[in-house]
């Protein structure tokens, strides 16, 4: 009976184990779906050598998110949840590609408009690794990076929203891409489990809220695209960077 105690103590931690293995899994198939979702958008922006009414903003947004959530995770700040920090490193490289095609394709001003922002994103994080490092201790420097974060993912969650007005003006969701609201669901839904499995309100909170506003595009994208199809859709005469 009482070698049973350990080797159920043991059972019990490895389940725990595994089940941790498994969302962390899962966790990772969200982030890679997210960070793959705008491959449609951009072969259509490479097949027509133009972004046309797309908007630049989502991925200006997520690169930031990726950059400052990156070095939120890394060991000098919060020791204990790499995973936040290698799942950004490779959504940065994604989003710094397709920041780059963009650019590519984009009209003379919002070519300038995308590569100042694009400037600025890389400015701003330096100005928070050395800001972090030289002038907060180790609790000081996580509680700086993590409330940054929190408003860089909640700015991200919220940037397709900005396409809102063109989905109403026209009744049409075309400039609007449904898998990337879709994985951005996902991914703050997964990260919000993430988040609260740690107790780490700085991923859990912004996440929250990322669900939410998840929730709201898949319905705003599930309302117009049957309207579309009832109504002709106007001249795309506005431009959103």
């Amino acid at each position: 009976m009482l070698q049973s105690v350990p080797y159920r103590f043991c059972k019990l931690v490895e389940s725990i184990f595994l089940i941790c293995v498994d969302l962390m899994c899962l966790w990772n198939i969200f982030a890679f779906v997210l960070f793959v979702s705008p491959i449609p958008t951009f072969r259509r922006i490479l097949r027509n050598k133009s972004t046309e009414q797309f908007s630049g903003l989502p991925y200006i947004c997520s690169l930031l998110n990726c950059l400052i959530t990156l070095w939120y995770g890394m060991p000098l700040v919060s020791p204990g949840i790499i995973l936040v920090a290698t799942v950004n490193s490779v959504g940065a490289v994604f989003q710094l590609i397709y920041v780059s095609i963009f650019i590519s394709y984009a009209e003379k001003a919002i070519k300038l408009k995308i590569s100042g922002l694009l400037i600025a994103v890389f400015l701003v994080f330096l100005a928070i690794v050395f800001t972090s490092m030289e002038v907060f201790d180790s609790n000081g420097r996580r509680l700086f990076v993590g409330y940054l974060s929190v408003a860089s993912l909640i700015s991200m969650f919220a940037s397709p929203l900005f396409i809102i007005k063109l989905v109403i003006k026209t009744r049409s969701v075309e400039f609007m891409p449904f898998y990337l609201s879709l994985s951005n669901f996902l991914m703050s839904l997964s990260f919000l489990a993430y988040g609260m499995f740690k107790d780490d309100p700085f991923i859990y909170v912004p996440n929250g809220i990322g669900t939410l506003l998840g929730i709201a595009q898949v319905m705003l994208y599930s309302y117009y695209s049957t309207k579309s199809g009832e109504v002709s859709r106007q001249p795309l005469i506005d431009s959103f960077a």
